[in-house]
């Protein structure tokens, strides 16, 4: 399946079939997982594999993450060294891990918090003193009827418009996206891309070949909120822009586009105090040539 494949049929699956994942399933995808240690930012990664226990639905509660999660199996965990993008990495590296989970036909959902001293650092092998557990990711068969996806359709309908996310070379003007338009499939598939409770914190300002990626954050997440101070979250947000990222990448090169990621702040006017620059992604050429 091409990545925009694997983006559409994957959902946030919070039900599932109370038995465990084929053996050589999840040799595939340990295999897979230590393939991706290096964000394209510039953050060294590192991910496992490690079984439910008992407990880990009240952990889950009490750290703040949202959703029910019924017969999950196993979970996704990480560490990444802290940095200035650590967890713009984390979420793009960790993206391309449930993506691939998506082709193997295994269901996922994200689980956003500050795991750092849970019992899943602990079967994880711990942290060292550098690193963070920003999120984990519940894993295992699908057990729901269809209702979990028809939900999320039905959320997907109220996101934002495009015009609304992305922008021609300064917030102020809406970029005009025509369906032959090569970044017309990246750009929807940043839109559709899950986020804390989906808020979809991310904008796009096209200028030319570059396009940079800024963060709008939502009031209550990020430093200075109830959350990030009294809870101890993640700032989870930017773990949704490393989502996006990963999404725009991987379809701009099924559509044939190459790029790369630098980290050069162009100096547009930000439309707030609460938007920010992350990232650009400059495209180098056609595929094709």
């Amino acid at each position: 399946m091409t990545a925009r494949e694997l983006i559409d049929r994957r959902y946030s699956c919070r039900i599932y079939v109370d038995q465990p994942i084929a053996d050589e399933d999840q040799r595939r995808l340990v295999d897979y997982m230590a393939t991706k240690t290096d964000g394209p930012l510039g953050s060294r990664a590192r991910f496992g594999l490690i079984a439910a226990a008992s407990g880990d639905a009240s952990a889950l509660k009490r750290l703040g993450t949202y959703g029910f999660i019924k017969g999950a199996t196993g979970f996704l965990v990480g560490a990444v060294r802290r940095g200035p993008k650590d967890l713009e990495d984390y979420g793009y590296l960790l993206e391309e891990v449930i993506l691939h989970a998506t082709g193997m036909g295994l269901g996922t959902c994200w689980l956003g918090g500050t795991f750092t001293r849970s019992s899943f650092v602990r079967r994880f092998g711990g942290l060292s003193r550098d690193e963070t557990m920003p999120a984990v990711v519940s894993i295992g068969l699908i057990g729901d009827d269809g209702t979990e996806r028809i939900r999320e359709r039905e959320e997907g309908s109220r996101r934002l418009p495009s015009s609304e996310l992305f922008f021609q070379r300064s917030f102020g003007e809406p970029l005009r996206i025509a369906p032959d338009d090569w970044y017309a499939e990246p750009l929807e598939a940043v839109r559709m891309a899950p986020s804390a409770t989906n808020r979809q914190p991310w904008r796009i300002v096209r200028d030319g070949a570059a396009w940079h990626f800024y963060l709008r954050r939502t009031k209550g997440y990020g430093k200075g909120s109830a959350l990030f101070t009294v809870l101890r979250i993640a700032d989870l947000q930017r773990v949704d822009l490393g989502i996006a990222m990963c999404h725009f990448e991987l379809v701009a090169h099924d559509c044939g586009r190459a790029g790369s990621w630098v980290v050069s702040d162009p100096g547009i006017p930000l439309p707030g105090r609460d938007a920010e620059y992350v990232a650009t992604w400059i495209a180098a050429s056609s595929l094709s040539g």
